[in-house]
């Protein structure tokens, strides 16, 4: 059994054979049975930007009007990749003004739900000639990466995984895998550990390519050169709650990103709290004068600014990175 392929399920003498973490991800969010193929989508499992609050899909909204009145008259295109089950496409185009002319894209693997916006074009991959928006909100960490760990004697193996989650370490890293640690995330303390991010930065290179002319930006979990975790990021999330990753389909697997070295020539990285304040959103509380004033919207602009709050707050949504690429 090769480091790139794992077999489909546990064999009959033993829990399977090990491959690297890529492969395993691979087969165990997008196989067969796949954890992001279920019904319940992700949102069954753990919360973002998206279900926090409709506040982040007024933002996008405004981010597309702005986009909109950058390229000019006609219809522009808004493509949401690593759309769930279309929550953020359907809060966006519920926010834009009325006849506002938008061709919106859901890019999933997971089939369309039922129910879905009409208005909303439900596709496998990313479509090409793009004019317009491609917002990835939470897309990257999902795209499956290897994991790197330092041996006592400093070299960097391959992490090899088993289907119920065992370890062991396997062929020193080599070729691309060798020259993006060495560039990116370079480890020599034994007991260390790195996702290596070279399939991402094609990933996303890839989406970029896919513009003709407007904004792309990725939203994640990120971290930068020289605050890279020494123990890696690789973790598992199921119903609500951060669980041991284990590649048998039964948990969500993902890793944080390394934004700065997705981006592209000409990129912005900036902090979620500091994106979305130039969008409008912003946490602070209302005057207490409209208390006496309006009550009513005195209340529901309290709710809006503890909502706002939770998408801006540091240690948390907050911290996100916004990678913002224009073409």
């Amino acid at each position: 059994m090769t480091d790139e392929t794992c077999q489909q399920a546990p064999g009959p003498s033993g829990p399977g054979d090990p491959c690297g973490w890529r492969a395993a991800t691979e087969r165990a969010l997008y196989g067969e049975g796949g954890f992001y193929l279920r019904p319940e989508g992700p949102a069954g499992h753990f919360r973002t930007s998206v279900h926090a609050s409709p506040l982040f899909a007024g933002a996008v909204a405004r981010l597309l009007e702005e986009v909109a009145a950058g390229l000019g008259p006609g219809p522009v295109d808004l493509v949401d990749v690593g759309a769930g089950r279309g929550e953020l496409l359907s809060g966006v185009l519920a926010a834009l003004p009325a006849g506002f002319p938008v061709r919106a894209y859901a890019v999933e693997r997971a089939p369309r739900p039922a129910g879905l916006d009409d208005r909303i074009n439900w596709r496998g991959t990313i479509p090409s000639g793009i004019r317009g928006l491609l917002f990835a909100n939470e897309w990257l960490d999902n795209v499956p990466v290897d994991v790197a760990e330092a041996d006592p004697d400093g070299v960097a193996r391959l992490v090899l995984v088993r289907p119920d989650g065992t370890e062991t370490l396997g062929a020193p890293v080599s070729g691309a895998d060798a020259e993006w640690l060495a560039r990116w995330w370079p480890l020599s303390e034994p007991g260390s550990r790195a996702e290596i991010g070279w399939p991402r930065d094609e990933a996303w290179a890839g989406a970029v390519g896919s513009l003709d002319a407007g904004v792309a930006v990725a939203v994640d979990y990120a971290h930068a050169s020289g605050a890279r975790p020494p123990f890696g990021t690789l973790s598992g999330f199921r119903g609500g709650r951060e669980v041991s990753p284990v590649p048998d389909g039964s948990c969500d697997i993902t890793a944080h990103v390394a934004l700065d070295a997705c981006a592209l020539p000409g990129a912005e990285l900036v902090p979620q709290r500091s994106a979305l304040a130039r969008l409008g959103v912003s946490g602070a509380r209302p005057p207490l004068s409209l208390a006496s004033s309006d009550p009513a919207g005195y209340v529901r602009a309290l709710a809006a600014a503890g909502e706002a709050a939770e998408l801006t707050s540091r240690g948390g949504l907050g911290d996100f990175g916004w990678l913002i690429q224009r073409v």
